[in-house]
């Protein structure tokens, strides 16, 4: 009889994960059980509050997905609309309070820009074209099978003909996201006192998307950063290009700063920020949805430490979002998420599903990759004010100040925008900004003049003066020879 697996949860960390579990080796049946009708294409749903919002897949998470699928993600994608942005050049990036990213002759990592759903639906696809020993199912986890030592399935309620009310397997792996029900399952089974800890900046999104304007589909992604240094709330916006020749337009503000969800008012606050250039390329555009504004706890930072629980059970794991969640401004999680089944895909070709302590080994692994994220994200978040969970230790306020030195030198230096570049896109561990090159560079400072203005070729600047003129308001650029 062949060994079957269930995994909770049919976003993109569940797609991910039974792909790692679908290369195993003997083949084992996979089961995916989702509480949410899945669509039939790209498209969004209810069970994904952030689907709604700008996503950046970067190049950590995107190599995970092209070793996890037999098939090319990246390829499957990019005929499908997406976009490959360069960090080093196909981007516009004014930093909190040291100037504009300049644009080096040299690409950096890569990352895919596209809607959530569209990303979803082709994991869907790439998952299912493995063949027929994978399913998925329309039900609701109400708690585990087993004991202690060991899960041996779940409970469920709400499935179709086919399953029953209790569905036996092998491995069970929680990868449900933001509301996971783990720590009641786990309590269901006698697991308890699992350490937690939330840092919640109040951030609100608002998204709204245009039809590119003709001409200026070549137009770099271009995004303002919020300031967590300056004690007031963060405001952000950035101009985001996704599949369908258009545009998505995400306004983020912390506790204090929310963007409202009104047109004019959604327009007025990104003509506000630091630099209009965001509301200066769409206040002419044609708007093709309204202004889509989620707040509140699906935006907050929330990690639960299983890998440090004195028990666990085998056959038990959890990974992406139902193990750690992060503000989704610094575009990390689904990376996290795809690092974490890759860890799971090592182990079981180590040691096989039956090996002990599999469970504790892919926790572990997957924790590592947490560590980075969380360090990136946690590290800002706690400087805004109003946060909820904590305020900056003496550890947070060091690495900020840190954070801040590299961040204005590599406004002027390669080497510290590569060790950037390379912590952020989840390539690289944190201690890559501790190499003595970026240490160098963040001590001297920057070798290049601060430039107020973005760094715009002059086609793209040709473009911005045509769109200001069709919107409003008025706007110089430094032009790149």
């Amino acid at each position: 009889m062949s060994q079957k697996a269930v995994v909770i949860g049919a976003g993109t960390a569940g797609l991910m994960t039974a792909a790692a579990l679908s290369r195993a080796e003997p083949a084992l049946e996979i089961i995916l059980l989702d509480r949410d009708e899945l669509p039939r294409g790209p498209e969004n749903r209810r069970g994904v509050p952030q689907g709604r919002h700008a996503h950046l897949l970067m190049a950590g998470g995107l190599s995970a997905m092209e070793a996890l699928f037999p098939v090319s993600v990246r390829d499957r994608l990019l005929d499908a609309g997406a976009h490959r942005i360069s960090l080093g050049n196909g981007m516009l990036a004014l930093t909190p309070d040291s100037g504009w990213f300049p644009r080096w002759r040299w690409d950096g990592p890569h990352m895919i820009t596209c809607t959530r759903a569209l990303l979803d639906w082709v994991l869907r696809q790439a998952l299912l074209d493995t063949g027929p020993h994978v399913s998925i199912h329309r039900a609701t986890v109400e708690g585990l099978l087993g004991d202690a030592g060991r899960v041996r399935g779940v409970r469920i309620s709400g499935a179709g003909p086919g399953l029953g009310p209790e569905l036996e397997a092998d491995l069970v792996v929680d990868a449900s996201g933001r509301g996971s029900g783990s720590l009641k399952w786990l309590d269901g089974i006698g697991i308890r006192g699992v350490e937690e800890r939330r840092i919640d900046s109040g951030l609100t999104n608002a998204t709204r998307i245009y039809r590119t304007p003709a001409g200026a589909e070549s137009f770099p992604l271009t995004v303002v950063q919020a300031n967590p240094y300056n004690g007031r709330p963060g405001r952000s916006a950035m101009v985001l290009p996704i599949e369908g020749n258009r545009w998505m337009v995400s306004a983020g503000g912390t506790r204090g700063g929310e963007p409202p969800q009104d047109a004019q008012g959604f327009l007025d606050y990104i003509l506000g920020l630091p630099h209009p250039i965001v509301g200066q390329l769409v206040s002419g555009a044609e708007a093709l949805t309204d202004v889509v504004v989620t707040r509140g706890r699906s935006t907050s930072n929330a990690r639960r430490f299983f890998e440090k629980s004195a028990r666990w059970p085998e056959r038990f794991i959890v990974l992406g979002d139902a193990l750690a969640t992060f503000n989704p401004a610094y575009g990390q999680g689904m990376s996290v998420a795809a690092l974490g089944a890759l860890v799971l895909a090592r182990e079981l070709r180590r040691s096989g599903l039956t090996g002990p302590g599999l469970s504790r080994r892919v926790l572990r692994g997957a924790a590592r990759h947490v560590d980075t994220a969380w360090a990136t994200a946690v590290g800002m978040d706690v400087l805004y004010p109003g946060v909820h969970g904590g305020e900056p230790t003496f550890a947070d306020r060091v690495a900020a100040r840190y954070a801040r030195r590299l961040t204005r030198a590599a406004t002027g230096s390669y080497d510290a925008a590569a060790a950037l570049w390379d912590v952020t896109s989840l390539t690289a561990p944190p201690t890559r900004v501790l190499h003595p090159k970026a240490l160098m560079a963040a001590v001297t400072g920057p070798l290049l003049p601060r430039t107020a203005e973005p760094p715009l070729w002059p086609a793209e600047r040709d473009v911005l003066d045509r769109l200001r003129k069709a919107g409003r308001g008025p706007v110089t650029s430094q032009v790149l020879q």
